[in-house]
């Protein structure tokens, strides 16, 4: 089965746009024989977490430190690790990486996807500083070294089809 993992924000109300794509992809996603990969805590995470398993979808939560997680983890993988060290956990365990809009941390596992050879989609349009990404990647790479193209889509749903494309490649 097919393991799409996923990064976006942790702010407690995320960004309303944000939020309305996270939604729609989870919808997406759920047509589709595919496991879900979180960090497991709040946010765009809760969200995509929530939209998955009320769908019928497995959720499984690779949490930082001692965290519990959110409640619609239906598996829970509690590291003990620092942030870093598990979202290291969270893309290698991951076909593909989906980032939904986010922050800091958000832009971090995208460019960790990249650097690991995980195939990656970002979503653009979210009003996050992810957004920005796509200005850094020149036709379709972070650097020099094309380590592995990414794709960009403002649209959920081809992000989805995107995933699963590059997940069976």
């Amino acid at each position: 089965m097919i393991q799409i993992g996923i990064a976006g924000s942790s702010d407690p109300k995320p960004l309303e746009k944000a939020e309305q794509k996270a939604r729609e992809f989870a919808r997406e996603l759920a047509k589709h024989d595919a496991i879900l990969l979180t960090g497991g805590r709040g946010g765009i995470m809760r969200v995509v977490s929530e939209e998955f398993s009320k769908l019928g979808g497995t959720v499984v939560g690779i949490l930082p430190e001692k965290a519990e997680g959110n409640e619609f983890n239906t598996i829970k993988i509690k590291t003990g690790m620092d942030f870093v060290e598990r979202s290291a956990i969270l893309v290698n365990s991951s076909d593909v990486f989906v980032i939904l809009g986010g922050g800091v941390g958000t832009m971090i596992e995208a460019l960790m996807a990249y650097n690991l050879r995980t195939p990656l989609v970002i979503l653009t349009d979210t009003g996050y500083e992810s957004d920005e990404l796509e200005h850094l990647a020149k036709e379709g790479y972070f650097d020099h070294k094309k380590i592995e193209k990414v794709e960009f889509t403002n649209d959920p749903k081809e992000a989805v089809e995107i995933a699963l494309r590059l997940a069976k490649a």
